[in-house]
């Protein structure tokens, strides 16, 4: 997975770029479980909180960018994952 900076973007509506990537992690991690898909999330986001290119708000519209593309149980998952990385 590359970094979150890849989602500041000012529309909340994903554009071609950011799907391919999401395609990408996608496959790169279909099959893992999930403590390893959100341990990857954490780790990035970490990392882009380290060095300054990540904002709460670039967090939000993360979730919002993803959030329709997911079911109920999921978009709750997302929720709690995004409540962590606000937090950390």
């Amino acid at each position: 997975m590359r970094d979150f900076n890849n989602f500041n973007q000012s529309s909340q509506t994903p554009d071609q770029d950011s799907m391919d990537m999401i395609k990408k992690f996608a496959s790169k991690y279909e099959g893992a479980s999930e403590d390893r898909l959100i341990s990857e999330i954490m780790l990035e986001a970490e990392k882009g909180r380290r060095n300054g290119t990540l904002s709460n708000s670039d967090i939000e519209r993360f979730k919002n960018m993803l959030s329709p593309m997911l079911n109920s149980k999921q978009r709750e998952k997302l929720e709690k994952i995004v409540s962590k990385l606000k937090n950390s």
